[in-house]
């Protein structure tokens, strides 16, 4: 998941701060960076607005980082 470490890392974010951003526990969160634990949707989904992209470019279907517009989550 080289993709979100490095996403993460140019919005100078630590670990611990993508925590506080998604809600996924920050020792899941370094198995996901690291690709020894795979994302569910949800997790997929907060990554891609705390990292401000689209799933689609967290999982390679492309390699357009700007997000696609979206409506207000609730």
């Amino acid at each position: 998941m080289s993709r979100i470490r490095q996403l993460r890392k140019e919005k100078g974010y630590t670990q611990v701060k993508m925590q506080m951003l998604t809600g996924i526990d920050q020792s899941d969160y370094s198995k996901i960076e690291s690709g020894k634990r795979y994302l569910t949707f949800e997790q997929c989904r907060k990554l891609a607005i705390a990292l401000d992209t689209s799933m689609d470019y967290l999982a390679g279907l492309t390699d357009e980082k700007k997000p696609y517009p979206r409506r207000e989550v609730e």
